[in-house]
């Protein structure tokens, strides 16, 4: 898949450390995805996008747009029994580019059944930040997104 690389003007902001960041608490039984060290309280995140949907429209994503990590490991019965009309949720990760943070077992399901779209939230910088469930995750995801502003600035 071809990358596009942003105008300068284009490039997104880095992200300034919010010297009062409040860790996403996590309640028992919130789903908690972990990005490498970047872990989300994806139940909150939900929760927040119900209840602002205005500034969450259902986008319709190509599955070939999005990586195949190895469907393999899941779960069987969840995928079977996966719900393909739920949105699946992106986090932008990078500038451009977003994981999914939820919905891996319609993906799964999906790819299996021949399905080439699946509708989705993606949740942009700086929108999915509060929702990291701890300081040393902010701090880290901050060096991440603010190393891949300084490539592209120098490409």
């Amino acid at each position: 898949m071809p990358v596009s690389i942003p105008e300068k003007s284009q490039i997104p902001a880095k992200l300034k450390l919010d010297k009062k960041f409040q860790p996403c608490p996590a309640d028992e039984g919130d789903e908690l995805y972990q990005n490498g060290i970047f872990e989300f309280n994806v139940t909150r995140l939900l929760a927040f996008i119900e209840a602002h949907a205005e500034q969450f429209p259902i986008e319709f994503v190509k599955l070939t747009d999005i990586p195949d990590y190895d469907g393999e490991h899941l779960d069987e019965e969840t995928v079977r029994t996966a719900n393909l009309s739920r949105p699946i949720l992106q986090a932008e990760i990078a500038p451009d580019r977003f994981n999914v943070i939820d919905g891996n077992h319609r993906l799964g399901k999906a790819r299996r059944e021949g399905v080439q779209t699946l509708p989705a939230y993606k949740v942009r910088y700086p929108q999915h930040v509060p929702f990291l469930t701890s300081t040393m995750a902010h701090e880290k995801y901050a060096e991440y997104w603010n190393s891949k502003i300084k490539e592209l600035r120098y490409r």
